[in-house]
């Protein structure tokens, strides 16, 4: 899920930096705002999801709290004036199902060596 997550970040980043290129945004600072916490968020997602195949203890609680960061997200595209509940749900529902299975024995297992810590 955190890879699907990590997909989804990145392409958005990447639409996201060819608009900003290629169209005349309404508010260049808005714009630049979205896309630089868009490509954080993806960087995010990387060094989370490569502390999981590394096996290092603290991506659980990364990605935990990107969890509860995405599921705001998704609430808050079902709300105002510019709803989009068409991305909100799946945002809400993917949101929920990984949060779920970061909680599964056998993930909260493999997350708690502290793998190459040297100590």
């Amino acid at each position: 899920m955190l890879g699907i997550e990590l997909a989804a970040a990145a392409t958005l980043a990447i639409v996201l930096l060819i608009d900003l290129v290629a169209l005349e945004p309404t508010s260049i600072a808005t714009a630049l705002a979205l896309t630089v916490l868009v490509v954080i968020a993806a960087g995010w997602m990387a060094a989370t999801l490569v502390g999981l195949l590394r096996g290092q203890a603290w991506v659980r609680a990364s990605a935990i709290v990107w969890q509860v960061l995405q599921f705001a997200i998704g609430l808050g595209a079902l709300e105002g004036s510019f709803a989009q509940p068409a991305w909100g749900w799946p945002i809400i529902a993917v949101s929920v199902i990984t949060f779920g299975l970061l909680f599964v024995p056998s993930v909260v297992k493999a997350t708690q060596g502290r793998a190459g810590s040297g100590g």
